[in-house]
């Protein structure tokens, strides 16, 4: 049994790191097979959409199962099973006769086996950190740099001597890889709450003292926080307005390749484009993560998520107004710098706002808002593109989308910061990253007093 802040929580993250790789970095490469897919099936741009539409949402909506998951079994276990369920899925999906097969196997199957993977190893970095979590996170998310900087290059070598079937068949032999990486997030246990308090007692099927305190909640909130979404004023602005942006924010990595290739580039350099997307993002993930714990961000991290999110939008408009070679570079340059701070930070946010005692359930929820959003985006994309012809108007869709989430997180927390400045002028309790009391660790107000402001 490990202790949080330890030795083995160095390693934790470097098996963390691995499974963001290989489950995002697999996820966000789709789009180097978009094109053979579609000639394969001879499918419409709508119909070829739905695959990466469907595995991308289900990766996001398995919070609440890797909830359930994790408090019954713990993270290893979740983390083996996922790795065994997305292998399974990709093999099987180089069988597909028609792209119904193709959606149930590499879709569904494989989709939830990645999201069982991934969800779990998010959860299981905030239990071994805690006076760098921050820092863990970043780091952790530089891992599906890494895959996004290699999946693609494989993607393609693979595409051009194995075809699409047999590179599905080896990548489902790669994923399985998540189950070594689940083999080092051993069981992890919290110091006792109260003198007296046996630490052996906060160890439960495997999981810390903090998935313990879900038990004592009833129904459905112990995996999906409906009342924070009720009640508590800025999970909803958060919760609402990430939903909002990646009905817009993923599409680029599903798109930036065929628009590159109608637009006369090459598809081996059309798929450097978004290796060169991930490498950027392997260093600037760990700097954004740095910066972040600055005390100039202290309780303001919402503030700097929402303007990269806003960044990250407006340069869509990059290659949206030219498709020339040169654009698509300044475009994936400014794209993976705010995407950069957008993913080292959006998970360390939701921590700071509800907890780590209801970070289980107020994920849950997160991600199956998340999904319906990412399901949607990329059909309707697919649709713009039969009805125009032009892939240029998917980027100034994901443009308005994606800026004006952004801006509309960045309003509303302004506007509550201002309200609540103005009713109680007292400084507000705020972490500074160390879980002295898991309760006192929300830099916000609960969901009470929130509402009433």
């Amino acid at each position: 049994m490990e202790t949080p802040d330890g030795p083995w929580a160095w390693l934790v993250l470097v098996a963390s790191m691995m499974t963001y790789a290989l489950t995002l970095g697999f996820s966000a490469s789709v789009g180097v097979f978009y094109t053979d897919l579609q000639n394969s099936f001879s499918a419409t741009n709508t119909e070829t959409s739905w695959f990466p539409s469907i595995i991308t949402a289900v990766l996001h909506a398995g919070g609440p199962l890797c909830s359930l998951m994790v408090e019954r079994f713990g993270c290893r276990i979740t983390v083996i099973v996922g790795g065994l369920l997305c292998g399974t899925g990709l093999v099987a999906s180089s069988f597909s006769q028609n792209l119904i097969h193709l959606y149930l196997t590499a879709g569904f199957v494989g989709g939830v086996g990645l999201s069982l993977s991934f969800q779990a190893a998010v959860t299981v970095l905030g239990y071994y950190f805690i006076k760098r979590r921050t820092l863990a996170n970043a780091i952790a998310s530089s891992g599906a740099s890494i895959g996004m900087a290699l999946w693609p290059l494989a993607s393609r070598y693979l595409l051009e001597t194995m075809g699409w079937r047999g590179s599905f068949m080896i990548f489902g032999g790669v994923l399985l890889n998540c189950c070594v990486c689940g083999a080092v997030m051993r069981p992890v246990k919290t110091p006792p709450s109260a003198p007296g308090k046996d630490v052996s007692s906060s160890v439960h099927n495997g999981t810390s003292g903090a998935v313990m305190e879900l038990e004592q909640r009833k129904g459905i909130q112990r995996y999906i926080a409906f009342d924070l979404l009720l009640g508590h004023r800025r999970y909803q602005i958060y919760t609402i307005g990430v939903a909002w942006m990646v009905l817009g924010f993923v599409l680029p990595l599903f798109y930036l390749v065929p628009y590159a290739t109608t637009s006369g580039i090459e598809e081996t350099t059309a798929a450097l484009l978004l290796s060169l997307i991930g490498f950027i993002n392997i260093f600037a993930r760990p700097v954004a993560g740095i910066v972040s714990q600055h005390k100039i961000f202290s309780g303001k991290l919402i503030y700097l998520f929402s303007g990269a999110v806003i960044a990250n939008g407006l340069s869509n408009l990059v290659c949206a107004a030219s498709a020339s070679f040169s654009s698509f570079i300044v475009y994936c340059c400014l794209y993976a710098i705010s995407m950069s701070v957008i993913g080292a930070l959006v998970f360390h946010v939701l921590m700071d706002i509800v907890g780590m005692k209801r970070f289980p359930g107020a994920f849950g929820l997160f991600t199956i808002l998340e999904s319906v959003t990412i399901l949607i985006g990329p059909p309707l994309a697919g649709f713009l593109v039969d009805i125009t012809g032009e892939y240029s108007y998917v980027f100034y869709f994901s443009c308005i989308a994606v800026s004006s989430s952004g801006l509309f997180m960045f309003l509303a927390s302004y506007i509550i910061d201002r309200k609540e400045a103005q009713s109680n002028p007292k400084p507000v309790n705020i972490s500074d990253g160390k879980d002295k009391d898991d309760h006192k660790n929300v830099i916000y107000r609960p969901a009470k007093q929130e509402t009433a402001a």
